[in-house]
């Protein structure tokens, strides 16, 4: 069951967090205002992702492996192949409506 939060988390992560905070009380504490977590919900949704799993498993200690999930979260969050990924089988003539 894990294993199937983590894919979920990772294949689409806004949603994962709209189930956490509905669900849980995984952000509680962890901001000091609301406009983080809307911005990270916003642009980076992955690595707001990443940076509570850290604040909760790793206790908010910025070690190696917390930087390297950060940088790993980071990439897969800018990376230009999340837009690519939405015209997957379109063709260049493709009138979309």
């Amino acid at each position: 069951m894990p294993f199937l939060l983590a894919l979920l988390a990772l294949l689409t992560p806004r949603l994962f967090i709209v189930i956490l905070w509905a669900a849980t009380t995984w952000f509680d504490g962890l901001f000091t205002n609301s406009l983080w977590p809307i911005l990270g919900w916003i642009f980076l949704p992955t690595t707001l992702l990443w940076y509570t799993a850290v604040h909760h498993w790793f206790g908010g200690v910025w070690s190696l492996w917390p930087i390297l999930g950060l940088i790993i979260a980071l990439v897969i969050d800018v990376s230009p192949a999340r837009e690519r990924r939405r015209f997957i089988g379109r063709r260049a003539g493709d009138v979309v409506t």
